[in-house]
This record gives structure tokens, sequence and C-alpha cells, in this order.
């Protein structure tokens, strides 16, 4: 919700590192936040929502949602100013499923119980709450499009565990619906899909169902199997472990390689499974840019 900030934070990065590309500092609760569920943070604790105040209570009113996501697009346009023309700038949003398990859950839940329990116990006011959010983030990511982001990628970070019929129907569909939305607004839009620790049936699904441009991948996943699964049509994204990146030394360099050596002649996004962690040594993440550009 401060531009100048958020900005400062999206391009320490490129500065310290100059990655290829910068991904907008934000947060995938500004979504809920827009619909008028309050969202906190507290620390040591992580995001707090207010409880779920029902859907007749959720707002539908588009300018509404632009007004309240404002500082994120002027982020956008200010990193964008600030940002040379070879670096690409990446926005965000939650995936609907993901966003709905926050909701009424209250914040994060290894299980996501109380959305399943909403889900099984009244499917079809389970399924207007998933694409009234599907609206919002459609919006919210063609706005991030036409406020200088290059590509957007949508998080599904709790997709893993569902059964195949509730993932068909809870992240599919909606996210089927996003990706028709934006192309709708924004034919050329670049869109990035990840859902993440879902099974490779699933993983099959979203990439022949979705129509995203890239596949992002969670570190218990094999690269070289997305590769050959999805390489062909779409691009893969990961994979390298996170602790892999804290542990540094030769368990490092063992994990660039593999992920280098499966990568090369493809279409693939070097990147992590999953976001960095806090304790993640700064020399560490210099190493691994050293190698990768050193392959190229």
């Amino acid at each position: 919700m401060s531009p100048d900030l958020a900005t400062e934070i999206t391009l320490q990065p490129i500065r310290r590192f100059d990655f290829d590309a910068a991904i907008i500092f934000s947060d995938i609760l500004v979504i809920p936040y827009a619909l008028g569920q309050p969202v906190r943070f507290e620390e040591g604790v992580g995001p707090i929502l207010d409880r779920y105040p029902g859907l007749e209570r959720l707002g539908t009113d588009s300018g509404v949602w632009k007004q309240r996501l404002s500082p994120v697009y002027q982020t956008l346009e200010q990193t964008r100013k600030a940002l040379t023309v070879d670096k690409a700038l990446i926005g965000f949003a939650g995936a609907p499923w993901t966003l709905a398990a926050y909701m009424l859950e209250g914040r994060g839940s290894p299980d996501q119980r109380a959305a399943k329990l909403f889900g099984y116990s009244d499917s079809q006011e389970f399924s207007r709450l998933l694409y009234r959010l599907a609206d919002a983030v459609a919006s919210h990511l063609v706005w991030q499009l036409e406020h200088g982001a290059d590509a957007v990628q949508l998080f599904d970070s709790w997709a893993g565990g569902l059964p195949d019929h509730e993932f068909a129907e809870w992240v599919i569909g909606p996210t089927r619906e996003i990706v028709a939305a934006v192309r709708d607004a924004v034919p050329d839009a670049r869109i990035i899909g990840f859902p993440r620790a879902v099974t490779q049936s699933q993983y099959r699904l979203y990439a022949s169902e979705t129509g995203v441009n890239c596949i992002g991948i969670d570190t218990a996943t094999s690269l070289s199997w997305a590769i050959s699964q999805f390489g062909m049509n779409i691009a893969v994204q990961g994979n390298l472990d996170p602790i892999a990146l804290i542990a540094g030394g030769e368990a490092l360099d063992r994990a660039i390689e593999k992920i280098l050596g499966v990568a090369r002649g493809h279409s693939v996004i070097f990147n992590l499974g999953h976001g960095v962690l806090p304790e993640t040594p700064v020399d560490h993440v210099a190493r691994v840019v050293e190698r990768v550009r050193g392959s190229a």
C-alpha cells in the first residue's frame, strides 16, 4: 500500500543480483482486501483476516476494486520506469482456491479445513465464491498488464492435497475462467500458473486445461518429467529447493547443475520451487546467478 517503498523493495534484488526479471512487491491477499474483507499482518504470525463476511457482503464493483488496489498499479508504473528495457516485470495474484482458503480460515492453514468443509457442505455457494474471486483476480491481472507488467503469475499455493474431482472444480475451473478473461482484454498476455505440490496427473490437467503459457513446478516435481510432458507446448518454471539455497556448498552446486543440465535446449525459467526463505545467505543467491549466467 506504499508505492515508493514497494518499488524500492522490488528493485533491490535487481540492483544487487542483476536478475533477468523483477516481481512486484505485493501480496496475494490484496484481493480479499479489495473485496472488503479486512487483512492485517502480525509479526511472527503472518496474515490475519477478519471473519469471512459471506458472499453477499463481498464487493462486486470493479471500480471499487481498482481504487483499493491502485497502489499496486502505481508501484508497477514506477518500477517499470526504473527498470531498463531488458528487464522483465512480473505481476501476480493469488488463485481463487488459495484465496478462499485464507478467507475462510482467517489465516494460513496446514489442511485448508474451513475451505474444504465449505466446499463439501455447500458446493453451489462455494462455487459462487470461487467465481467471484476469479472475476476480481482477472481484473487485477489485466490492470497489472495495463500498468507495466510484462507477464503475470497466478499462485495457487494450497492446490496440493485436493482429490481429483475437487481439483478440477476448485482449481482448474476458476483458473480457466481467469485466463480466458485476461486474454479477452489482453490477447497476447503471458500468464504463468503455479499449482504448488499437486500430483503429476493434476499438473497435466492444469497445463492442458487452463491455457497458461508457462507452468511453475514445486521442488518435489521432476523437471525432466515436466519438460517431457509440457515442453513442446508451454514453458516450465522451477524448481531449485529453497533449503538447498540456504545450505549452499556442494549441495547447492549439484542442484544448480542438475537443473541446468535438464533445462538446456528447452524453454525453462530457472527459479526456486517456492519462495526465498528469510535466512537465505546473500552470497548463496549470488552463487546461483554466477553459475546460471556462466552456463548461458
